[in-house]
């Protein structure tokens, strides 16, 4: 058999993985179309709290995107999909019984709550080859955006049929469909793969969260996500105003969705197949840019409004294709698992910040703040995406070594620099500076590969010695303290025994003149008895020898 063709396995697992995320992503795009219309009938209902009722979702999505990704490597990755997928359809349930806003909002919160994402790639990678990862992740990716498409249709549909409880129930109904694929359809792995290239690994976030192309990018997906939802808070009752009846706004979705996706492909060929990526990029920047403008100007008129929903459509789904790929291009090597679970979180973010934000300026001036605030974001992003660099156009190749190869490589490497280290003892002992510093080079070249190659070692003997060390530093930083401290003493005491030699002279001459009985009563006075007693003291500092102060009193 071909070794890049997918197995009976591999292909189980992926599709069965694609339409758990998408079960659970169709429960969560089905509410924003219609969440502003038929939400405003709930008890204490706003365009403010609507607003918090959308973005909150991506708040809580956003907290426990990174944190879930990481627990599934102790829990395992099906128990925590499980229990992210039973957090989803309690909070659908809540939302569900509930016939006031604030129930809504504390619903979609427990949705969010059970954020799998990171999860579910992470099991996708144990159970499939390298080979065919790629093609397997690019399934889920594709699905996203169908899930979209429907969501946005659908989602009017069934509320018009069962009402916006009837539409949280529905969504709990499939979040425990997701839960049975889980349990009885995707395949358990025999064991968890530490693969940097699809999974978040512990210690990669400082260079991901640095890298300037990175946060470009991420913050490219924070104002899509952001525009998204900050637009969608307005657009369905201005529909409504306009004179497309909130049952039949799904034909204007279905259509301009269609003509979005015919419209993707061309764009992404030129951007891959001619290496115009960066152009593209700023394209659908501009596009989007227009899109709010021309919503921001339509006021009240079903054609300019149904003409931005059509340019802003084009603009986010070739800006969603076109987005994770440039992440896997400028990712460095190594570290695209951990760039993608930033991403995702950027995501979350921006549809918390849209939510919120939307609602808000829809509650203070209406649409024409939302969207002009949308277009002042967009013409933002826009002037950060010109300084963008065109992303490097190459292709990875990972070579997977045998477990016992690649831990006799790792030994020999670690071993190389502790025979440094032993060789340049004598010379840090005297304080060398060049031993000082290639010891350093040694230590750090030691302690990057024992985190790169981790999963090799027993983490019994990691935990042990990373504590060893944290130990360790701690008395090396309170031992440098010690010379501080001491140092600061000696200073501050230095002036004392002159100070007592002339406390001692002032009471000699007082007990000489009978002012006092004897020397040591001196020390029984304060200033202003002195000064009572008529007497007026002057000490006098000269330095005698290197080190040693002496003091004269009169």
């Amino acid at each position: 058999m071909n070794d890049f063709t997918m197995t009976r396995g591999e292909r189980r697992a992926t599709w069965a993985l694609g339409s758990v995320f998408s079960l659970r992503m169709l429960g969560m795009f089905m509410v924003l179309p219609v969440l502003t219309t038929y939400g405003m009938s709930l008890a204490g209902a706003s365009e403010a709290l609507i607003g918090l009722a959308i973005g909150i979702y991506g708040m809580t999505q956003a907290l426990f995107q990174i944190p879930f990704g990481l627990l599934s490597d102790k829990v395992g990755r099906k128990p925590l999909i499980v229990g992210g997928l039973l957090m989803f359809a309690l909070g659908s349930v809540i939302a569900a019984l509930s016939d006031a806003i604030w129930g809504v909002i504390v619903g979609r919160a427990l949705q969010g709550s059970g954020a799998i994402s990171a999860a579910v790639m992470a099991l996708l990678s144990d159970l499939t080859r390298e080979q065919n990862r790629t093609k397997a992740m690019a399934f889920i990716g594709v699905s996203f955006g169908i899930t979209f498409a429907i969501a946005m249709v659908t989602g009017p549909l069934i509320t018009q049929a069962v009402g916006l409880s009837g539409l949280f129930w529905l969504i709990a109904l499939l979040a425990l469909a997701a839960i049975a694929m889980v349990i009885w359809v995707v395949p358990t792995p025999a064991a968890h793969l530490q693969n940097r290239e699809s999974a978040m690994v512990r210690g990669s976030f400082r260079t991901v969260l640095t890298n300037p192309r990175l946060l470009k990018l991420n913050l490219g997906i924070l104002c899509v996500h952001t525009l998204l939802m900050s637009s969608f808070v307005a657009l369905p009752p201005l529909l409504e105003r306009a004179g497309l009846p909130r049952d039949s706004q799904w034909q204007a979705y279905l259509v301009t969705m269609l003509i979005a996706f015919v419209s993707v492909v061309p764009f992404i060929i030129y951007a891959e197949k001619h290496r115009q990526m960066k152009r593209v990029f700023i394209g659908c920047v501009v596009v989007m840019l227009a899109a709010e403008l021309v919503l921001w100007q339509s006021g009240q008129q079903l054609w300019g409004l149904l003409a931005g929903l059509q340019l802003f459509f084009i603009g986010f789904n070739v800006m969603e294709a076109l987005l994770p790929s440039l992440i896997s291009k400028e990712s460095p090597p190594g570290y695209k698992g951990t760039a993608m679970g930033v991403y995702s979180t950027s995501q979350f973010l921006g549809v918390a910040i849209g939510g919120s934000l939307g609602g808000l300026l829809y509650s203070l001036g209406g649409g024409p703040l939302v969207f002009g605030g949308c277009a002042a974001l967009a013409l933002a992003w826009l002037g950060v995406s010109l300084t963008m660099a065109e992303p490097p156009y190459v292709s990875s190749l990972r070579i997977v070594l045998p477990e016992g190869v690649a831990a006799d490589a790792v030994l020999d490497y670690l071993s190389v620099h502790l025979g440094t280290l032993q060789a340049l003892e004598a010379g840090v002992l005297a304080d060398q500076p060049d031993a000082v510093h290639r010891s350093r080079v040694a230590t750090r070249r030691m302690r990057s590969a024992l985190a790169t190659f981790e999963p090799l070692f027993d983490r019994s003997a990691v935990r042990r010695l990373r504590a060893e060390n944290a130990v360790r530093r701690l008395v090396t930083r309170a031992s440098a303290g010690v010379q501080v401290r001491e140092d600061t003493h000696f200073e501050l005491s230095r002036a004392m025994p002159p100070v007592r030699h002339a406390v001692l002279e002032a009471g000699r001459r007082l007990a000489a003149a009978g002012l006092i009985d004897a020397l040591d009563d001196v020390w029984f006075l304060t200033w202003p008895q002195l000064q009572a007693l008529g007497v007026t003291t002057e000490i006098n500092f000269y330095q005698h020898g290197d080190d040693q102060w002496r003091a004269t009193a009169r």
